[in-house]
């Protein structure tokens, strides 16, 4: 009988054969434009911190205020004992951020979509969901026990076909806002129309768009100026514009009442710290007054833009601070990460199964942190790499 160890050590040989290995850097200094990673000063252009608040002093003194006063811990669910006044407080302030009736904390991302997704919907339902759907919507699908189908990326005529092969009494559509890969939008108002063509409900985990689009930052459905009934359930992650910890699901008063009677990821859970809280009401405060910071993202992309068709670069069809350098091969990819890093850059080098095979791409993402020096640095060493002539 072979043992799981010698099982476990043969898949994960052939995952280092298949170039789809990942390793874990450890990072000895805070987020922000330029990391220490074992001993090394590197311009950091993979973190999702598109505000570059994640360092922000008003917020860790948020924070450490917080502490003080309501201690690290929760210490139970939000339905026993761990809903404070502070988590309360920013469930209201997220609402009239997002123009909702009302909003509902979740621990993380992946919750609040697993969580939305399987109080939504069950046997006998439909789910629909863009092909490129973050891993965490995929997921709500298939363990939501509906019939879960996936609509070809951002192609509205595949959408509807699926509607209308559908008999399901209720029928949810599910798309990223902003698709974390390659920094496109969703087609939000053609999917609304659609859906309400064949009465079905959206969901849409604007993640990548909350804090950077629209004019006071409530993402990209401020920016389409959709109300409730045309994006019901509006999913937004803090971890990311907000620099702290944490999500949140937005919608009528019927959903959220829902969530927190059926969302089993919310039900169960222990509830976020009340300090990181405090934080993310400092943090919204900043995202909502400090236009700047989406002015400069907005620049530095541009940038960015200019000069990488200058040099020939491959590149995604995407405004968004998400921007996709395409190399098309899973181990090229690879090595070129290791040669930004080489000469001082923190790139993110995506492959399968986060991206289909083949598709393998840098992920170069921007902060309000970063300067235009920096940026411009990026380029030149892109440059040296000469990777024009590789794709």
């Amino acid at each position: 009988m072979t043992s799981m160890d010698a099982i476990l050590q043969a898949q994960l040989h052939q995952r280092r054969e298949d170039h789809l290995y990942r390793t874990r850097l450890n990072v000895a200094s805070g987020c922000a434009s330029t990391l220490t990673v074992e001993g090394h000063s590197l311009i950091n252009f993979c973190s999702n911190d598109y505000l570059g608040l994640a360092g922000h002093a008003d917020i860790s003194q948020a924070l450490k205020q917080a502490a003080d006063q309501f201690g690290t811990g929760s210490g139970a669910s939000h339905l026993v004992s761990g809903h404070s006044v502070v988590h309360q407080e920013l469930e209201e302030q997220l609402a009239e951020f997002t123009g909702r009736p009302r909003a509902l904390l979740f621990s993380t991302g992946y919750m609040a979509n697993i969580g939305a997704i399987n109080a939504l919907v069950g046997r006998r339902d439909l789910v629909l969901q863009d092909q490129l759907n973050h891993a965490s919507l995929l997921d709500g699908g298939r363990l939501s026990q509906a019939d879960f189908k996936r609509y070809k990326h951002v192609d509205m005529a595949s959408l509807e076909q699926r509607l209308e092969q559908s008999s399901a009494e209720r029928k949810l559509i599910v798309t990223d806002g902003v698709f974390s890969m390659d920094g496109n939008l969703a087609p939000l108002d053609e999917i609304s129309a659609l859906a309400a063509q064949h009465n079905a409900w959206l969901m849409v985990d604007d993640a990548h768009g909350v804090g950077v689009l629209g004019q006071q930052g409530a993402g990209l459905v401020e920016q389409l100026n959709m109300n409730v009934e045309q994006v019901p359930v509006l999913v937004g992650t803090l971890g990311k514009s907000f620099g702290t910890f944490g999500a949140f699901v937005a919608g009528s008063e019927a959903l959220i009442e829902t969530l927190i009677q059926y969302s089993r990821s919310y039900i169960y859970t222990t509830a976020l710290p009340p300090a990181i809280a405090a934080a993310t009401l400092a943090s919204l405060k900043i995202v909502r007054q400090e236009s700047w910071r989406r002015d400069k993202l907005v620049q530095l992309v541009a940038r960015f833009r200019r000069g990488a068709k200058q040099i020939g670069l491959q590149l995604a069809e995407s405004h968004t601070p998400i921007q996709p350098v395409l190399i098309n091969s899973d181990e090229k990819v690879m090595q070129v990460g290791q040669q930004l890093r080489g000469a001082g850059f923190l790139v993110g080098a995506i492959r399968p199964p986060t991206v289909p095979v083949g598709t393998g791409r840098l992920r170069i993402t921007f902060s309000a942190d970063h300067s235009e020096e920096q940026v411009d640095q990026l380029i030149a060493a892109l440059d040296s790499l000469n990777l024009a002539a590789a794709i």
